[in-house]
């Protein structure tokens, strides 16, 4: 039992060093354990965009919550984020297995992206974004200067009975968009222009 799970560590962690090493256009491969160091706990302020899809189908928003760690085992780095159930892209979140954290240069499409829905009309073409592939075929946006990719491993689809205190009660009370769901993804590439 010991030696599969010793040979389990290592191929993941051989598979990490090949999905890292994979590039895209105009862009470097980043080890995160090794060159990522912005904030954790200020990361998500800087209003990073969220996109889920495929090539037949994709929609981005702006994230200002999430959580940078590791889940399931040290060497699996995560990121967590939060989508409420009436933004366009829980229904993306819901059917694709994958997505991408990006960061812009530009403010306007964090503030275009926040204020604007999927549903009324492509927010990418009115920001003059163009839709590229991750090898997995993950899309995201070639203006973006960071892109993450992450595999969905679990959601937590909250409930008012999982609140513990008055934060969440407080916060959600009236709140029309829905208890968000917590959407937790293993890292799988992450690119740095």
């Amino acid at each position: 039992m010991k030696k599969y799970i010793i040979l389990a560590i290592l191929l993941t962690m051989f598979a990490m060093q090949d999905v890292f090493a994979q590039s895209l256009e105009g862009y470097q491969a980043i080890n995160l354990k090794e060159k990522f160091t912005v904030n954790a706990f200020t990361f998500f302020s800087r209003a990073p965009i969220l996109l889920s899809g495929d090539k037949t189908a994709h929609n981005a928003m702006t994230i200002g919550w999430g959580s940078l760690g590791n889940y399931l085992g040290y060497n699996r780095l995560t990121v967590s984020v939060y989508v409420a159930p009436a933004r366009y892209t829980y229904e993306f979140m819901e059917r694709y297995p994958r997505f991408t954290i990006m960061e812009f240069d530009d403010g306007q499409v964090a503030r275009y992206m926040g204020s604007h829905s999927g549903r009324d009309g492509d927010k990418a073409a009115a920001l003059g974004l163009h839709v590229a592939y991750t090898p997995s075929g993950t899309p995201y946006y070639t203006e973006a200067k960071t892109v993450i990719e992450c595999e969905i491993i679990t959601a937590f689809h909250q409930q008012e009975k999982d609140f513990r205190n008055d934060t969440p009660r407080n916060f959600y009370d009236g709140f029309e968009a829905g208890i968000h769901a917590v959407y937790i993804g293993e890292i799988i590439g992450a690119w740095k222009k």
